[in-house]
């Protein structure tokens, strides 16, 4: 899962909104001094990833990409997920795609002395780009792939991947509309159990 997944799933506490909105960039141990919530949100965030990355359905759908591909389906399926998620957002949520993106960001600018430095470029990226409502359209899911490409070290073929995930979108989003919904219980048991500590 991506951002606008990991944002939603956390949602509405916003501490642990915060927490998730930030897990990808936050390495090792949790630091003890973070607010409890933001803690117990970057431990959502990795909780989310280890169950989305154990489940059989999702695993099948990295095998849809070819052997080029395959060792970044992981990623590209995380930044499609996202874009299916826009695109199906009133399936999900009572708050406008709009609302909920300007929030997430309203989140991010509050907190900034919490942002990790890593992470300080990526949210002037979301600001310039009304992420992450823009995941909708597929123009700047191409536009994310190229900029994911330039941070891997090696060279790889993920800027040239979109077409790919145009031509899978009808698998991928049974797949997503079968998984999604699972996570969100998932999700929703961890937040209780986060909370409770």
């Amino acid at each position: 899962m991506n951002l606008l997944a990991h944002a939603l799933l956390a949602a509405p506490d916003a501490d642990l909104m915060f927490g998730s909105l930030i897990g990808d960039f936050v390495r090792g141990r949790i630091d003890p001094d973070l607010p409890p919530g933001v803690r117990a949100g970057i431990a959502l965030h990795r909780a989310i990833d280890t169950y989305t990355d154990a489940q059989q359905d999702v695993a099948a759908a990295r095998q849809l990409f070819d052997a080029s591909l395959r060792r970044y389906a992981g990623v590209l399926l995380d930044i499609w997920f996202d874009h299916l998620l826009a695109r199906e957002w009133s399936f999900h949520s009572s708050e406008t795609l709009y609302d909920f993106s300007r929030r997430v960001r309203a989140l991010l600018d509050a907190r900034a002395n919490l942002v990790p430095e890593r992470m300080r470029r990526f949210v002037a990226y979301l600001n310039a780009h009304d992420l992450p409502a823009a995941y909708r359209d597929v123009s700047m899911i191409g536009e994310v792939l190229h900029g994911v490409s330039r941070r891997f070290t090696r060279e790889n073929p993920v800027a040239e991947a979109l077409p790919v995930l145009v031509a899978l979108d009808a698998p991928l989003l049974a797949c997503f509309r079968a998984f999604f919904p699972r996570l969100q219980e998932f999700a929703e048991t961890e937040r209780g159990r986060l909370l409770s500590r």
